[in-house]
């Protein structure tokens, strides 16, 4: 009969005192490591292993970024653009030696071939309005075919 009276009692009493004094702990007051559902040393590897990740996200991300500069940086060099401090301080903060993805490398080989191409004599001849190739070409041809004939009708020859 005192348990009945102790819990009727007492329950109410934890009700009026708002559970001051009681040695008990409620939901809000759990440790992290409790909130989870671990022990302590499991808490303590996981937060760890969360560090780490941040970590790799971090350094590749860094990396990703000193690349983007890198490429930044060799189309400035390339259209004799001004350099920017931030894409050099991204590219020193990875460690100064940047290679690009291939995806990256593919795309500046294509554009320095593209180059090359613009630069040569027919590339300088393209660029010229009104110049049709093709019949430049069939003219050239047909004309060399012409010296060939006419070659092996010449006596001398």
């Amino acid at each position: 009969m005192a348990f009945m009276v102790k819990s009727m009692v007492g329950g109410q009493l934890k009700n009026l005192t708002g559970g001051l004094g009681g040695e008990e702990k409620s939901e809000g007051e759990k440790s992290p490591a409790e909130a989870q559902g671990m022990t302590r040393e499991e808490y303590e590897e996981y937060q760890r292993q969360l560090v780490e990740e941040k970590m790799e996200r971090d350094a590749q991300f860094a990396q990703r970024k000193a690349e983007r500069a890198t490429v930044r940086s060799h189309f400035r060099e390339k259209y004799r653009l001004p350099k920017n401090e931030t894409d050099d301080n991204q590219i020193q903060l990875v460690g100064g030696d940047v290679e690009l993805p291939k995806e990256l490398a593919k795309m500046i080989e294509q554009d320095n071939e593209e180059e090359e191409e613009k630069n040569s004599v027919i590339g300088q001849l393209s660029n010229i309005q009104n110049l049709d190739l093709d019949s430049l070409k069939d003219k050239a041809s047909a004309t060399l075919e012409d010296l060939k004939q006419s070659a092996e009708k010449c006596a001398v020859m």
